[in-house]
């Protein structure tokens, strides 16, 4: 994305990420500066800091550090949702960019992506075919985390739309008792009308 620098990109939506509880999610960023002479991006941004912030679908922060002008991070998610992630920079030397512009590129693994196989094949010395059958593995139970979060939207989504059926249940009740009493009243307020005018 692409915002002015000294405040926030914004805050985005990360995305929905699965049941991967306490599961980690590495991304990459990289930022440019905008150039107004040659009114082109500069292809790297040095000595700028760039503030990284996580935020988890209940509001909890689960990530909030300093980094440089670009870099990885890490964060651990442990409540499925869609997350929030917020990249601003506060860097002092933003004060001489007034009015620019600031592009950040940013790249979020999830899933089996995370794993880096040639390392685990040459860690635990796995052949082709046990490496092949360990990221077929991995996907089944990406699949499998794909299904329960799928049943958690559907739980979550199920209770919402048993609690807005309840509540236009109760204004439904509410508008009837209103509508009741309000008529009772104007037929009060026309006999004694008629009362007072001795037409009854």
């Amino acid at each position: 994305g692409e915002g002015p620098p000294g405040r926030g990109i914004g805050w985005g939506a990360l995305g929905t990420l699965p049941d991967f509880v306490s599961s980690p999610f590495p991304g990459n960023y990289r930022t440019q500066l905008w150039d107004k002479q040659s009114e082109s991006f500069l292809p790297s941004t040095p000595g700028l800091g760039m503030h990284v912030e996580v935020k988890d679908p209940d509001g909890k922060v689960v990530l909030s550090r300093q980094y440089g002008s670009e870099g990885r991070f890490t964060f651990t998610s442990h409540t499925p949702g869609e997350h929030q992630i917020c990249l601003h920079s506060n860097s002092t030397r933003m004060a001489l960019f007034a009015g620019g512009k600031l592009r950040v590129h940013l790249d979020i693994q999830v899933g089996e992506h995370t794993n880096n196989y040639p390392e685990i094949a040459a860690k635990d010395k796995l052949t082709e075919l046990q490496l092949r059958a360990r990221q077929l593995l991995d996907q089944v139970e990406q699949i499998q985390k794909e299904q329960n979060y799928q049943r958690y939207r559907e739980e979550r989504f199920r209770m919402t739309s048993e609690s807005t059926n309840q509540r236009v249940l109760w204004w439904s009740i509410a508008q009837t008792i209103i509508l009741i009493l309000t008529g009772i009243w104007q037929m009060r307020h026309l006999k004694s009308f008629f009362e007072a005018k001795k037409l009854v």
